[in-house]
């Protein structure tokens, strides 16, 4: 045990701020990996592939496997190739991320604007609740949707709560599908939305519709508003994830949360875990 202290520590003595420089951003880079994977199915696959790398490499050392080592080389260009394939949906979410690093959202109206807004879609889902009426309320923010807009019927409308809970009227032909809303507008409705890739998103627990929520949330940056059709429940779906059986006021203040500015949210954050109080807007 004493040689491997003195090892180590005649390594750390050795060790340049270059060197040291360079294990840190290799270590950034292995940790930006496993943000970019977690929660997702790529997770099993990626464990698989580090202790199938780990075993060959320990054991063609170990005992001299020449033809192991030699497959092994052979294949780790192969292999290098085949990762931007089994890992797409990962990479497109972190070069996505990524793109809009530092970005404020698409709808950056007064507070009245997004207060009233946020209104109209919480009367709305409340209004969907109690009469037992599905939808989907897609909200764009930084990413744009038009690629699935474009699956819809335009509208272009201003909100307001009963359009919405008029789309989504059983007797009306834009009832099935999303209505996507962009800043003050009900741009389109009956959308097609992508459903999850997620293989951890059980059928037995979500409908079609959380289904298509977490998919535009996985794709995208939207924030999407679920009316359950056969409870009644209120959710709400950001990257991937859903917040299930919400209640009206925390409806409202979850997507006051979204529509404020990345920055804003980043100062929110910082104050949180620093321990600093702020006073609620107009107090």
């Amino acid at each position: 045990m004493d040689t491997v202290f003195s090892d180590l520590t005649r390594l750390l003595e050795q060790l340049t701020w270059v060197e040291a420089l360079d294990i840190l951003v290799v270590a950034l880079m292995f940790y930006a990996l496993l943000v970019i994977v977690r929660g997702t199915q790529a997770v099993n696959l990626l464990r698989g592939v580090i202790v199938l790398v780990i075993l060959v490499v320990v054991f063609s050392g170990l005992f001299q496997l020449r033809a192991v080592s030699w497959l092994l080389r052979a294949t780790l260009p192969a292999l290098l190739l085949a990762i931007p394939v089994i890992f797409q949906p990962e990479i497109r979410r972190a070069l996505t991320s990524l793109g809009r690093a530092g970005s404020w959202i698409t709808f950056r109206g007064r507070h009245e604007q997004v207060m009233a807004v946020i209104q109209c879609i919480v009367r709305a889902s409340e209004r969907l609740s109690k009469i037992r009426y599905g939808g989907l309320i897609v909200i764009e923010r930084e990413i744009g949707l038009q690629e699935y807009v474009d699956t819809g019927v335009n509208l272009n409308a201003n909100i307001s709560a009963e359009l919405l809970v008029q789309i989504f009227h059983k007797d009306t032909p834009l009832h099935d599908g999303a209505a996507v809303l962009r800043g003050e507008q009900i741009v389109a409705a009956a959308c097609v939305m992508p459903l999850s890739t997620n293989t951890k998103v059980e059928e037995r627990r979500y409908g079609l519709r959380h289904r298509a929520a977490i998919g535009i949330t996985e794709s995208s940056d939207a924030v999407a508003v679920i009316i359950s059709e056969e409870t009644g429940s209120i959710s709400v779906a950001y990257n991937g994830r859903m917040i299930r059986k919400i209640t009206h006021a925390r409806l409202s203040n979850i997507l006051a949360a979204f529509y404020q500015p990345r920055t804003a949210r980043t100062r929110s954050w910082i104050r949180r875990i620093l321990g600093i109080k702020t006073k609620e807007h107009g107090e």
